[in-house]
């Protein structure tokens, strides 16, 4: 159905035994945020909060925590999107098979924003103190909105055909912000709003904003889209919603309004204005730290008479945003042979926390008649990834060949692993970045938004067989210990505390690899990671991929037993090594406060309104 409301949304959730209904008063501070977090983790309900401490508005969370529950929201309109998406995969399937795409047209038309006079959003005008203030983390700076649906124009190209709708997170207190006159807006690199930002900048005028929260969900998955640039998220919400995207202009207001959001917030940034935001814990699993971002002068908050705030929690993968993630990859999977044309599928882990690990199927199709003894095609297919969009945020790139094995997918991450291992070869398959941006939340790199990326491109025949034990005769150098399986091929080991060096790897590391010549029973392992807890790493494929991924930094991080540099190519003929400690420079890791696990613990035992969902 088309929900034009969260409370819409909500009910259609409730009717089908999708939603539990807190009556109990829950407190924003911590404690919702982890209800959250276990009612996902658990599998459990949607979740509406009644009362809640210290606020009038029901909040509501977890609406899109498993994915049958996301498509059960967008139940009419997902195969209407799927036919837009195949027909622009294909744009004579049309005639080839016209009663299945009878229904596009009317889709299309869906696609175009109506103009109206008014709406429920503008019932109300609050203050910021009076929003919901939400902190999930016990170290947050402050509160945030955790779904919000940031709104902006080109400057250059005013209207909602240049417009741009992303998912900015943005802090509500804390920090320096003005009380009731100001709050912080977050956006990373490669968003959209940038743009926007930098055209109004060269024009020395202020960045208009509409921040909603709520509203039809559509424009909930809209917001995170990654759609390509110039086409705007409006028309994508109106094809899922089901529903054309309902607009609004306000008398001395330049930016047309959504009247069917549950709140929104109209805001302007002007030049030069920035505040210091953060920290907040982040979908990597750590704290982003406090940097100056852009500050927007609150101008107005409206709100419907029947609002209800959504959230979500995010933190170490996977959480709630994965599902968002899932839901996406359904929609927009199918675009990736068309846009990047060799490129079979990928799959952005979510477990690495999706930028720093991205895995790709390719093809090498230019010269069939010859043998495949080295990557070719494929290193065009890595660049070509490189430059797309939020994928050129990827810090390490796996790509492997379909011709050498026609079933292989990337989301079957062990078997990925396992093709790859069994063919790549070090002194030829690394190709690095050694000085480039990385995602805004990643903190292996020097700095903000800096660091470095690998590919590793391997095709051809099986090289090696990949041991699944450790060898009687495997030797670890003095300080290394517990040597762990992680999977077939990969084994973690304890390392002693990382100390920082002015430049390169760790002097330890670089002893490592030294010691070891490339005929040594460990280099049976093509890939040995140096940790901090072997037996933490090794104990699942979610810890390994967490800790590997997140944890270093390509050019710096990465060494090789028996290495040398030929022609400014770096390669290793033994085993290659990842230094996946914590180090100086990371960002700390998310934790719990244990009194509020205590108090929600209460929640969850017999009799309480949490009983039965963990199991």
């Amino acid at each position: 159905m088309a929900h034009t409301s969260m409370r819409e949304c909500a009910l259609d959730l409730a009717r089908a035994g999708y939603l539990l209904r807190i009556e109990a008063e829950v407190d924003p501070e911590l404690e919702m945020a982890e209800i959250h977090r276990r009612v996902f983790r658990a599998s459990g309900p949607a979740l509406y909060f009644a009362r809640v401490r210290g606020c009038r508005f029901p909040m509501a969370s977890n609406l899109f925590g498993t994915l049958e529950r996301a498509r059960f929201i967008f139940r009419d309109t997902l195969e209407s999107v799927r036919r837009l998406i195949e027909l622009r995969v294909d744009p004579g399937a049309m005639w080839q098979a016209p009663l299945r795409f009878a229904g596009v047209p009317r889709t299309l038309w869906r696609t175009r924003p109506r103009k109206v006079a008014g709406g429920p959003l503008f019932a109300h005008q609050i203050s910021v103190s009076e929003l919901p203030h939400l902190r999930c983390w016990p170290d947050d700076g402050g509160a945030f909105i955790t779904l919000p649906e940031v709104y902006t124009e080109d400057a250059n190209r005013p209207g909602s055909k240049s417009s741009n709708l992303g998912m900015y997170r943005v802090q509500l207190s804390g920090g320096t912000y003005q009380k009731d006159r100001e709050v912080g807006l977050h956006y990373q690199i490669q968003r959209g709003i940038a743009v926007h930002h930098q055209a109004a900048l060269a024009r020395g005028e202020p960045l208009f904003v509409n921040i909603y929260v709520g509203g039809p969900p559509a424009l909930t998955i809209a917001a995170m889209m990654p759609l390509p640039e110039g086409m705007p998220e409006l028309a994508f919400a109106g094809a899922l919603g089901g529903r054309r995207v309902h607009l609004a202009h306000q008398k001395g207001w330049p930016l047309p309004i959504c009247p069917d959001a549950d709140f929104c917030i109209l805001g302007e940034i002007h030049p030069g204005e920035l505040r210091p935001e953060g920290p907040f814990g982040d979908h990597l699993g750590y704290y982003s730290l406090r940097h100056d971002f852009p500050c927007v002068r609150v101008r107005r908050i409206y709100h419907r008479t029947d609002a209800v705030w959504p959230f979500t929690v995010v933190g170490r993968p996977p959480q709630e945003d994965s599902v968002f993630g899932r839901l996406v990859h359904e929609l927009a999977g199918p675009l990736i042979p068309a846009l990047l044309p060799g490129v079979r599928a990928v799959n952005a882990v979510d477990a690495a926390g999706v930028h720093p690990l991205l895995l790709a199927v390719g093809s090498e199709r230019y010269q069939p008649f010859a043998e495949r003894s080295e990557p070719q095609e494929l290193l065009t297919q890595a660049h070509a990834l490189l430059g797309q969009g939020q994928l050129s945020l990827a810090k390490y790139l796996f790509i492997v060949a379909e011709n050498d094995d026609p079933a292989l997918r990337p989301s079957d991450v062990p078997a990925f692993f396992r093709h790859l291992l069994e063919r790549v070869d070090w002194r030829r398959d690394l190709h690095f970045q050694t000085r480039t941006t990385i995602d805004t939340l990643d903190y292996s790199g020097p700095g903000l938004n800096r660091g470095s990326k690998v590919v590793v491109a391997a095709v051809g025949g099986k090289r090696r067989d990949l041991p699944a034990a450790i060898p009687a005769d495997l030797r670890l150098p003095d300080g290394f210990s517990d040597p762990r399986v992680v999977l077939p091929g990969v084994l973690a080991v304890r390392a002693p505390a990382h100390v920082a060096t002015a430049e390169g790897a760790a002097a330890d590391v670089t002893a490592f690899c030294a010691g070891l010549p490339a005929a040594d029973a460990i280099c049976a392992f093509p890939l040995i990671v140096l940790v901090d807890d072997s037996d933490f790493c090794a104990r699942n494929l979610d810890n390994f991929l967490w800790v590997t991924f997140t944890r270093s930094n390509p050019a710096v991080d990465i060494a090789g037993i028996a290495a040398a540099t030929l022609y400014k190519h770096w390669g290793c003929a033994g085993s290659l090594v990842i230094d996946a400690r914590s180090k100086h420079h990371h960002a700390p890791p998310l934790v719990e406060d244990p009194a509020i696990t205590a108090r929600v613990d209460k929640l969850f035992a017999q009799g309480g309104p949490l009983a039965g969902i963990e199991k």
